[in-house]
Formats: C-alpha cells, sequence, structure tokens
C-alpha cells in the first residue's frame, strides 16, 4: 500500500529524483494521476480502465491510477483501493493538494510516474517545470502551456533536461497526429516553410454549412444546440483558440512566437465582446449581416469562405475568414473536420496534410493517451 503523502506538509517544489533503473522482469508500473475529470478527463479515464487489462497482458504494461483531482477536491488509491475501478464514485475525499497530489503519484521513486492534466487551469500549467524536474512525465491537452508566456514555456522545456518528458498532441486539433508529424519532419533534418490549417471543428462547420440558405445566427444556434461550439460561443468566433494552436506548433518548429503577435480577425462584434453569454446570444442576429455580406464577397469572387490560420516563413501569422479557390484542398473539407498542411523543402510544391475529426472528448482523449503510450515506449523497467 502506497502511503498518502502528509496534507498540510509543503512540497512545491519536489526535490528531483533519478530516473529509475532499467531492470531484467521485464514489467513496467506507470503511476498515473489525472487532473480534471471533466468530458475529456473523464472520457480518458473510462479508456484507461478498459485498457489496462490488455495493455498488462500485451505489452507488460501495467498502468496504475494513483489519484484523480477535480476543482476542489482529489482522491488517492490509498484511500480507497478500488479507485482504479470506480473513479467516478470514489467515497472518500480530500481537500485539492496539487502538491501532495504530486508527491502521491511519484511515490518514492522506485517507479515512473506520470501527471496528465485535461484541466483548462493556468494554476495548474504554473506547476509543470516543477513536476517535470522532479522527474515526473507530464501529459497534456491544455493549450495554456504552449501558447502562454514565452518564459514559462523555455521553463517547462529547460525541466525536461533531466529526462522527464512532455508530450501535448492533443492541444492542436484532438487526436489526429500534427504536433508529431512536424516534430518528425524536423527530426529528420526537414526545414518548415510554412503551416496553413483550418483548427476550429466548430468553425469549419459553421463555414460548410453557412451557403446563405439561412442566416448565420440560425447555423450558430444549431451548432451550440448540438454541442458544437463552447458554453460562450465567442470563445470560437474569436479566434483566440485557433491562434494558440498555430503559436504551438510555430514554438514547437523552433520559432519564438507569443499569442500577441498573431493577428487574429474576430467575428464577434465589438459591441457584443462585454456582456454575459446570455445576452450575447439573444444578439446573435447582429452576426448575420457581415456574414452575408462575406459570403457574397467569396462567391462574387468565385472562391469559398473559410476559417484558415497560417505562419509564414518569415514567422508572421494571422488567423482570419479568407477566400479561397474552390480548388484549394480546404475548400472539399467535410462537416467538423481539421485540416492541416506543412510546407517544408522536402513538401513545398505538394504540402503535407493532416485531415480528420478535430474536437471531442472521446478523441482528445485517444489523444492525450496515446502521448502516454509513447511516454510508456520509451521508459526502462524499474529494477
Amino acid at each position: 500500500m502506497i502511503t498518502c503523502a502528509p496534507e498540510q506538509v509543503p512540497l512545491h517544489p519536489l526535490p528531483p529524483l533519478a530516473m529509475p533503473r532499467i531492470g531484467t522482469t521485464g514489467q513496467r508500473t506507470l503511476a498515473v494521476g489525472v487532473i480534471g475529470p471533466g468530458r475529456v478527463g473523464g472520457a480518458l479515464l473510462d479508456q484507461l480502465r478498459a485498457a489496462q487489462p490488455r495493455l498488462a497482458r500485451d505489452h507488460a504494461l501495467d498502468l496504475k491510477l494513483c489519484g484523480v483531482v477535480a476543482s476542489k477536491r482529489m482522491w488517492l488509491d490509498c484511500d480507497d483501493a478500488e479507485l482504479n475501478g470506480r473513479h467516478g464514485g470514489a467515497q472518500t475525499w480530500r481537500p485539492n493538494d496539487l502538491d501532495a497530489f504530486a508527491a502521491h503519484v511519484r511515490g518514492d521513486g522506485d517507479r515512473h510516474a506520470l501527471l496528465i492534466d485535461c484541466s483548462a487551469s493556468e494554476a495548474v500549467t504554473a506547476h509543470y517545470p516543477y513536476w517535470l524536474a522532479a522527474g515526473l512525465h507530464v501529459v497534456t491537452p491544455n493549450k495554456l502551456a504552449g501558447s502562454g508566456p514565452l518564459e514559462r514555456w523555455q521553463a517547462i522545456r529547460a525541466a525536461c533536461a533531466g529526462g522527464a518528458r512532455f508530450r501535448y498532441e492533443a492541444t492542436v486539433c484532438a487526436g489526429l497526429p500534427v504536433v508529431q508529424t512536424l516534430r518528425d519532419l524536423l527530426d529528420t533534418g526537414d526545414e518548415l516553410l510554412g503551416i496553413e490549417g483550418m483548427f476550429s471543428g466548430t468553425l469549419a462547420w459553421l463555414c460548410n454549412r453557412h451557403d446563405g440558405s439561412q442566416p448565420f445566427s440560425a447555423l450558430l444556434r444549431e451548432a451550440h444546440a448540438l454541442g458544437y461550439t463552447e458554453p460562450d460561443p465567442r470563445a470560437d468566433l474569436s479566434g483566440l483558440d485557433v491562434a494558440r494552436k498555430l503559436v504551438i506548433l510555430a514554438r514547437e518548429a523552433g520559432w519564438p512566437l507569443s499569442l500577441e503577435q498573431v493577428d487574429v480577425e474576430s467575428l464577434v462584434p465589438p459591441e457584443l465582446v462585454m456582456p454575459a453569454p446570455e445576452e450575447f446570444m439573444q444578439h446573435l442576429a447582429e452576426l448575420d449581416a457581415p456574414l452575408a455580406a462575406k459570403l457574397a464577397a467569396a462567391r462574387a469572387a468565385g472562391g469559398v469562405l473559410r476559417h484558415v490560420a497560417s505562419l509564414d516563413h518569415h514567422g508572421r501569422a494571422s488567423v482570419r475568414l479568407a477566400v479561397l479557390p474552390t480548388a484549394h484542398a480546404f475548400a472539399h473539407s467535410r462537416l467538423t473536420d481539421n485540416v492541416v498542411q506543412f510546407t517544408t523543402r522536402r513538401y513545398c510544391d505538394n504540402p503535407l496534410q493532416v485531415q480528420g475529426p478535430g474536437a471531442g472528448p472521446e478523441v482528445t482523449a485517444a489523444g492525450v493517451f496515446a502521448d502516454l503510450l509513447r511516454i510508456a515506449e520509451s521508459l526502462g523497467v524499474p529494477a
């Protein structure tokens, strides 16, 4: 039985540990702690639980769920031995304490330990450098680390020097292999010349459906009812979320881009930026005339409207509603598909393209799970 960390002992930052040694038993144990059991975190916990027997049988990998942290409380397996089987219904809980939680998952250093942050919290992100420096691996779909202050991003990368791994595939296009594809290109000596993409499944759906047969506001209400948009649709319409994804890819390529440097065209009229979400939803009709005019201009030019993010070889970045020719690859996207094109020295005439569903808790959780498995594959077996 694992001894729980004392609740009141200050554990931030954690002292670093040496990486576990490689042994000969062939069995690997990966202690896992999940932060944020919401839609994505909940789906991930279900996927982990379903995969545990198969991974133990076929890959000699013992995934041990050590704890779950919600916004105000946490569950630890030393309080509830059945946590691995009923993560959502644990009966014993403690007040939220991220330092104690990390120390508990890490244990005494005789096993590999990994924290998964499925929250959207700046406060959690601030812990990443300390966790990584202490030898804890970190996986996340939280975009705030990769697109936040450049100094924090650099601290996170520097903290990995001791051997801990940080993976964040699901921050860009959910489960699509976008970050890994870019990493593979660069690691094999290719040179990135530019990125162009449709990074919002919500805006892709809206652009695909906006043909003039009904007002844009009606489509937005439908998307909201279907759960395609964020609870406050301005989070999608502002373009800020797309800009964050572009910043993450730029930094992956070694370009020190900051969010403030991205030229973002918001689809939210200035007068509707500040009202409460409920009031904004009552004034959606104010979006109709501007979007109808953009659609008419696109048709007059013989093109289509698509929400596009782009990064050129000079580091200039933009997010905008663009008019594209009907022959463009993005003109033929389907439903909520994300599409990303990498123009590189090798793929200069015909850009390398990654396309598929880029939103939803199941596919996002699968992207996080894939990152966990990549880390597990690289780990030795503790002696």
